[in-house]
Formats: C-alpha cells, structure tokens, sequence
C-alpha cells in the first residue's frame, strides 16, 4: 500500500480559516473594516506578506472587497436574504406581512430557547444593552420617538437574541432579515397602538419577561415567551384588520 506525502500547510490558510471563522461566527459583520495591515498581522502573530496572501484568497472567495487606499472589508452584501425592491414588495403586502410573522414564530423561539442555553457573560452584557435600549424607547410619549427608532431598537433586540443563541445559520438568517424585521416592526406597532391602548405595556412585559427567561438560562419558558409574544402580535394586527374590513362593508353600504 502506497502512502501520499503529507504536503505542509501554508501560514495563508491557518489566516484563511480563522477570519473565515470570525465571519462565521459574527465577530466580523457584513461592511465591517479589518484592522490595519500591521495592526492584523501582530495580533495574529504572522508576517504581513503571509496576511496579504490570505487576504487576496478571501478576496477571490468573495468574502473581502479591497479598496484602494482604503482598507479590507467584508463584503457588506454577506447575507442579504432580500433585495431593496423585494423588501419593499415584502413591505407592502399584507399577505407577505403575515407570513413573516409565522416565520418569526418559528426562528425567534428557537434563537431564545438557545440563547437562554448558551449565552456567556459577554452575551448577557450585550443582550442587556439592547434590552435597555428598547426600554428606553417605551418609556418615551409615542410622539417624543419614531417608529422608526423604536423599530430599530426592537430590531437590534431581537438580533442580540439571535448572537447570544450561537448558531451561526440562525445568527445569518437573523443578519439576512435585519432590515426586513425592521421594517415589519415599524408596520405592525403602527396598526397595533391605534388598535389597543395597553399595546405598549405588553410589548414591554413581553420583551422584560424574555429578557429574564434568557438571562436566567429558562429555555422553554424564553421559547414559550416568543411564542406568546408573536401570537399577541397576530391577535392584535388580525384585529385591526377586521376592523378596516368592517368600516369598508359598512362605508360601501352608504355608497361611500
């Protein structure tokens, strides 16, 4: 029986692997500069040239742009699930509107049941910043904010649930979705704080119960949370659409 050589591994490709890693993992985000050359090369402890060479191979992969003079950078369409015009059809659509909301019954419960499971100190720390974050928000008159900042802030929480769950495809998909979650959010709190007046308060206890099933490591209650926070959700923009049904019928009746 014959035996092949063992051909030595390149330096090129341990650097490779571990920036491959990073992105994999979410420490390098989509648009995200890489440090300096030197910066890079001491804190991998490797030569520049063999930096470099990794570099061109992760540009010819299409996971790094180049920009003359100005730096590395992960290619910042890593990830996009939806096209601009997509997510406006997406947006506008309330069929399309509805089936994203089932899509997030079944993602997000799964990326808190595994946050809950698996966060580390850091992840807590990050998540609890998100989390003060949108509480910020609800503290705040609804005419003392956006929507649109209250959506991003909603958004960026639910993102910090989907780093701390350590799954890097739920991670991705989460990333993929960030724009079109947010734009859901924006649609849905608008139609849910004219429906009913108490909206605000249990969007707050939700996302406070969730928040505390993850950090205390419940992972079916902080999968049941999501759940119930979804369902809510559905209940109460289904409702308002009845509503805008009913109001059409009876304006059509009145040959309006």
């Amino acid at each position: 029986m014959g035996f092949g050589q063992i051909q030595p591994r390149r330096l090129s490709d341990d650097i490779v692997a571990r920036i491959e890693s990073m992105i994999l993992e979410g420490t390098l985000k989509p648009g995200e500069r890489l440090p300096a050359e030197r910066t890079l090369a001491e804190q991998f402890g490797v030569s520049r040239p063999s930096l470099r060479e990794a570099i061109q191979k992760l540009v010819a992969k299409g996971l790094l742009v180049s920009r003359q003079g100005g730096g590395n950078y992960v290619v910042d369409t890593l990830g996009s699930t939806f096209s601009d015009p997509l997510l406006q059809l997406l947006e506008n659509n309330p069929e399309a509107q509805r089936d994203l909301l089932e899509f997030r019954h079944t993602l997000e419960g799964s990326c808190a049941y595994y946050a809950a499971l698996r966060a580390t100190e850091v992840d807590h720390q990050r998540l609890r910043a998100a989390f003060e974050a949108l509480q910020t928000c609800y503290t705040r008159a609804p005419s003392k904010i956006s929507r649109a900042e209250e959506g991003a802030a909603d958004a960026s929480f639910h993102l910090a649930i989907a780093e701390a769950s350590h799954n890097a495809v739920l991670l991705h998909t989460i990333r993929g979705l960030f724009d079109l979650l947010k734009r859901n959010v924006v649609t849905n709190i608008g139609g849910m704080y004219a429906q009913r007046s108490e909206t605000r308060d249990m969007l707050m206890s939700q996302h406070r119960a969730l928040f505390e099933a993850i950090i205390e490591g419940r992972a079916e209650d902080a999968r049941e949370v999501s759940s119930r926070h979804i369902h809510y959700v559905q209940e109460v923009l289904s409702e308002a659409q009845r509503e805008v049904e009913r109001t059409a019928r009876a304006q059509r009746r009145q040959g309006l």
